[in-house]
């Protein structure tokens, strides 16, 4: 068995650069990590978007759920047809918060009937009060504890989970609260690679469950194209973050890590002018960080 040190994780959570040694080090972990295939900007029947799915080699779907009968289950058959995991994304909206709250916990209690692999919140709003946000997370640890499904909260612009320092925030006050790390939100909110906010993102970086692996920048949350030269920059911050989620779960002895690639179509995706033809394939660009990330963690 090979020991770490807290100054092995510490190291982990410096950046890419520093990082080559420790990933180098974790190689002989049993950790796993599962490539799940966004359903947002697809169209496709169920069936056959699953089938595309699988063989470009995802390992599941995130998807949104529909609470149309037939349709949710069309999208159940295709997945066990396809063995392919699926994770639930919540998206609550009322602007009212006692409604929002009802429509949150009936939403949850709906979807963890389908026991998905997990389901990820987008949870609260940011003009929610801390109270109010902290009453929801309270609210979804106990429908996870009474559904033995886990519930991860997604950070997000407008959600209470909108920018790297209210987030460390609420991580301090509430110790049971695990993250599906969109960090390109939080580039895009502060107009900046997080430079300043070391603390911050090393917090939310070790109470990490999913990745949903998209590259933002200084002023929006989704690049072009990841594979433009431009981007460097940010694409190394985003690999620097992602490799210390990586890294930590290998020492911690975890078995299993999920990442979405998860770039989006427009009006995420940046399009022309008048035509608003998109500067970039969704499904590529999202095809291509897979097998980078699977590369680069010799999954």
């Amino acid at each position: 068995m090979i020991a770490y040190t807290r100054r092995d994780f510490l190291t982990a959570l410096s950046g890419a650069v520093l990082l080559t040694p420790i990933l180098a080090k974790a190689q002989n972990s049993q950790l796993k990590i599962k490539f799940l295939c966004p359903r947002w900007g697809n169209t496709q029947p169920w069936d056959e978007f699953c089938k595309r799915v699988k063989e470009a080699g995802y390992d599941g779907v995130e998807s949104s759920v529909t609470a149309d009968a037939a349709l949710r289950q069309e999208m159940l058959t295709a997945l066990k047809k396809y063995k392919l995991d699926l994770v639930i994304q919540a998206l609550p909206g009322s602007a009212d918060f006692k409604e929002h709250r009802h429509s949150y916990e009936t939403m949850l209690r709906d979807f963890v009937k389908l026991k998905p692999l997990f389901i990820n919140s987008q949870t609260g709003k940011d003009f929610f009060s801390f109270d109010e946000n902290k009453q929801l997370l309270e609210a979804s640890f106990l429908i996870a504890r009474e559904s033995n499904v886990k519930i991860l909260h997604e950070t997000h612009r407008g959600k209470f989970s909108f920018a790297a320092h209210i987030t460390r925030s609420f991580l301090e006050e509430v110790p049971a609260l695990r993250l599906t790390l969109d960090i390109s939100h939080w580039c895009n909110v502060a107009e900046s690679l997080l430079e300043n906010q070391k603390e911050a993102v090393d917090l939310a970086i070790s109470r990490t469950d999913h990745i949903h692996a998209r590259i933002g920048h200084q002023e929006g949350p989704q690049v072009n194209d990841p594979r433009a030269p431009e981007w460097e920059k940010a694409i190394k911050a985003h690999l620097a973050w992602w490799d210390a989620i990586v890294a930590s779960y290998k020492i911690k002895g975890s078995t299993v890590l999920t990442i979405t690639p998860e770039f989006g179509p427009p009006n995420y995706m940046p399009t022309k002018p008048h035509t608003r033809e998109p500067l970039a394939d969704q499904w590529e660009v999202n095809v291509y960080m897979m097998n980078l990330l699977r590369k680069r963690y010799n999954d």
